[in-house]
């Protein structure tokens, strides 16, 4: 069952802000800011690197640094 909920325009643009793809939904953009704040609890240094790690990430996809599937696969031979 799906629901809306009210957002201030300043924390919707925000929340964009964290989207890897334009067509991420918000409902998996929230699990995963909801996945990142339970490590941040149970691991807080884990967590650190983690974020690290995707900031790094979302930097490489947007400068076109990756590889499709297809070309993972040509590359190791899959």
């Amino acid at each position: 069952m799906e629901t809306t909920i009210r957002l201030n325009p300043r924390t919707k643009g925000e929340l964009d802000q964290f989207r890897q793809h334009k067509n991420e939904s918000y409902d998996e953009l929230v699990r995963k800011l909801i996945h990142l704040a339970k490590l941040t609890e149970k691991e807080p240094k884990l967590s650190q690197k983690t974020i690290l790690e995707i900031k790094e990430a979302r930097q490489k996809v947007k400068k076109g640094d990756f590889y499709t599937e297809e070309e993972a696969k040509k590359i190791l031979g899959v």
